[in-house]
Formats: C-alpha cells, sequence, structure tokens
C-alpha cells in the first residue's frame, strides 16, 4: 500500500478536529476541565500531524487549504467565547477574537463579490497570533485542569494576545484597504 493510499487522511485529521469541538465546549461548558484539556491538546496535535502529513507525503488539497483553516478558527472561536461564558477569561478578549476573523472574512467576500479577490497569504503576525491564542487557551485549560492560580502569568499572557490580535486585524485591514485601492 502506498502513501497515496492515505491521500485524504490530512482532510479526515482536519474534519476530526471539526468533530472536537462541541467536545470541548461541552466539557468546558460541563466544568470538566482535565478531560477539556486533553482533548484540546489532542486537537492541537492533530492540527501538526495533518500539516505534517500534508507536507512530508505531498498530499495537499484545495479542500484541505479550506477545512484546516476553518478547523483551527473554529476551534479557538469556540473555545474563547467558552471560556468567556464561564467566566475564566474577560469577555473583551472573545468578542476581540471573534471580531478579527469576522472581520478577515467579510473582507474576502467583499472583495470576491465586488470581483476584486484577495489571495489568502497568512502574515507572520497571523501566525505569531494564532500561536499565542493557541498557548494561551492551553494554559488557561491546564490551570483549570489542575487547579493552578491564574496569576501575573495569565494577565502577561492575555495582554499579549490582545495586543497580537489587534495587530493581526489591523494588518489584514490594511492589506485589504491597499488591495481595493481605498
Amino acid at each position: 500500500m502506498s502513501i497515496s493510499s492515505f491521500g485524504s487522511l490530512p482532510n479526515l485529521i482536519s474534519l476530526l478536529r471539526l468533530v472536537l469541538v462541541p467536545v470541548i465546549i461541552s466539557m468546558i461548558v460541563g466544568n470538566r476541565w482535565v478531560a477539556a484539556f486533553l482533548v484540546f491538546v489532542a486537537a492541537g496535535i492533530s492540527d501538526a500531524v495533518d500539516g505534517w502529513l500534508a507536507n512530508r507525503f505531498n498530499l495537499r488539497t484545495e479542500l484541505g487549504a479550506y477545512l484546516d483553516p476553518l478547523a483551527d478558527k473554529m476551534l479557538l472561536i469556540s473555545i474563547y467565547v467558552a471560556l468567556a461564558l464561564s467566566d475564566t477569561v474577560p469577555a473583551t478578549i472573545a468578542i476581540l477574537i471573534v471580531f478579527r476573523d469576522l472581520m478577515i472574512i467579510a473582507a474576502f467576500l467583499v472583495s470576491w463579490i465586488l470581483g476584486k479577490p484577495i489571495k489568502v497569504h497568512p502574515l507572520f503576525v497571523s501566525k505569531a497570533n494564532t500561536m499565542a491564542q493557541i498557548a494561551f487557551a492551553a494554559l488557561v485549560l491546564g490551570a483549570k485542569a489542575f487547579g493552578l492560580q491564574l496569576g501575573l502569568w495569565f494577565d502577561a499572557s492575555l495582554w499579549i494576545v490582545a495586543a497580537l490580535t489587534l495587530a493581526s486585524a489591523g494588518a489584514y485591514l490594511w492589506q485589504w484597504i491597499r488591495h481595493m485601492g481605498l
């Protein structure tokens, strides 16, 4: 059996990550922090595995180019909304994260509708932002899971995530404004 037999494996892993979203959210809502933390870590590992498989064995597909970031966004947005609703993180950070993603989606849709589609190229600040959001969510879930205090590290990390989210939103907005010729 050749590796090409597994051509859809990265996409299936991304789909699994999407399926894990309501599972993790229900765990957070049910205050099952250890399980939520472990499933979130598994989702993070699955993201690394599907990317590695797609790149290492040239299993990249057009579907995967959309499915992987969609799974990541659904997971992160859902996690932050659930953490805000459980009073674990301030609602403002969830609002900021959701707003940034909705703004980016709206900009791409408007560009497409007006016949000026913009190519999706993740910016460095966006990659840093995603890494910070994942790390912060993992730290918060881990702290809740193992009964650790949300102290100074929490406040500093929260500010870093907020700053990177704003910087990423601004960078994408600036890129879109230039693309649209405003």
